[in-house]
């Protein structure tokens, strides 16, 4: 393994300049910033309303840390500009004059009328990479409609329907921020791979990820169903299957465990010798996949059986001597202390000010190490700093808050 000490993060050396503001676009800046790129979160004069949840009890630690806002602006820096003004203009082209990406969630009609279209920066600027985060995507009749995960990914896109059992009155909800992480990571893919097209061609250019389009790509199983003519329908629940070896049983002490043995035939065997059922190897109701698929209910029925004969934890003991894809069905909070997550970092400490608290980590990982995480900025905090370094002098900073184009 590398030197850890010497060793480059993966954007080192990128500047990224963020008018972007909530979850879906800032999450993909911040996946940026973890792996060493400069990422400049643009805040309007009042600050992302994403900090203004911290007000409903929202996104607060015990320690009053604004974790919903560190999780999506951690390792940035930021800066209060009013980009509406002339001069708050001027400030943001001096810094995408030397930026690598451009990264913005505001709506096509929102951009155009700021000047800060796609056609009017790229021209502008040649090497730019410009990256979208949209609702609906950057074309169609929609393409200027407000879109969060909830209506533009879950709704929308599918997931609320196929996810919600056929006996409830309304669809189930949706927990938070599924679909704009999921679409963050889609985003941040992107601007890697503009930037590495950059790299080979000398030239920027345009990458879009949508809400909408992320939904779809998580439900390919169900897309593929439609357009081959079969209509998905939501899960039924628990119930007769074509494989009894991939699904979800109840042990004693009312836990569960989920067996995914896609291939049955080969794990059939060794799972009946290891529970102490050899006779059903042999059990012509049970033999083989098709004679399974065809007394599903039966087998089903006698595996609900034998697991509830059995705590968790003596299925997981049980379980761990059969190499064969199998999970306990586990709580979040259980899912902090499992030793996988512990043993691959998946949660990262972050230290700000002699307050310490834990995020989960970017799931990539470089050279066997996780990313080093940072805290998130306060409003406005490197305003000033960012406005030094691009040349204003105090007296232009004073400037630019009477012109009301910084607080």
């Amino acid at each position: 393994m590398p030197d850890e000490q010497a060793a480059p993060r993966a954007f080192d050396g990128i500047r990224v300049v963020e008018l972007a503001q909530w979850v879906f676009v800032p999450v993909a800046g911040a996946l940026l910033a973890d792996w060493g790129a400069d990422v400049l979160h643009i805040e309007p004069p009042t600050g992302d309303p994403y900090r203004g949840l911290m007000t409903q009890g929202i996104g607060s630690d015990a320690g009053g840390v604004n974790v919903s806002m560190a999780l999506a602006n951690r390792g940035k820096r930021s800066v209060a500009l009013d980009v509406r003004t002339e001069r708050g203009k001027e400030v943001l082209h001096r810094l995408l004059e030397d930026a690598d990406v451009f990264l913005t969630n505001l709506r096509p009609g929102a951009l155009e009328r700021l000047g800060l279209g796609a056609d009017a920066l790229t021209e502008r600027y040649p090497r730019l990479v410009y990256a979208r985060g949209h609702g609906y995507g950057a074309r169609g009749p929609d393409a200027d409609q407000a879109g969060y995960d909830s209506s533009a990914f879950f709704a929308r896109g599918g997931l609320a329907h196929i996810l919600t059992p056929p006996d409830r009155d309304y669809p189930i909800g949706q927990r938070g921020a599924m679909g704009d992480r999921n679409g963050a990571m889609a985003l941040a893919f992107a601007v890697s791979a503009a930037l590495l097209r950059r790299e080979r061609s000398g030239v920027g250019g345009v990458v879009d990820v949508s809400l909408l389009a992320t939904a779809m790509w998580t439900l390919s199983s169900d897309v593929l169903a439609a357009l081959s003519g079969t209509t998905p329908q939501p899960n039924p629940g628990r119930g007769p299957t074509p494989n009894p070896l991939t699904g979800t049983y109840r042990t004693a002490d009312g836990r569960h465990v989920q067996l995914v043995f896609l291939e049955a035939d080969r794990y059939w065997a060794p799972f009946c010798e290891i529970v102490g059922r050899p006779e059903l190897i042999e059990d012509p109701r049970f033999a083989d996949i098709h004679a399974r698929r065809v007394n599903s209910a039966e087998c089903v029925a006698l595996l609900d059986e034998e697991f509830a004969r059995r705590t968790l934890a003596e299925w997981v003991e049980l379980l761990r001597g059969l190499d064969a894809p199998w999970a306990p069905v586990q709580s979040v909070t259980e899912l902090l202390d499992d030793p996988q997550v512990e043993a691959n970092d998946y949660l990262g400490t972050v230290e700000d000010g002699g307050v310490s608290y834990r995020l989960p980590n970017v799931p990539v990982q470089f050279d066997g190490r996780p990313a080093e995480l940072r805290r998130g900025p306060e409003h406005g905090e490197h305003t000033e700093t960012v406005l030094l370094e691009l040349g204003y002098g105090w007296d232009d900073i004073a400037a630019l808050q009477s012109a009301r184009a910084i607080p």
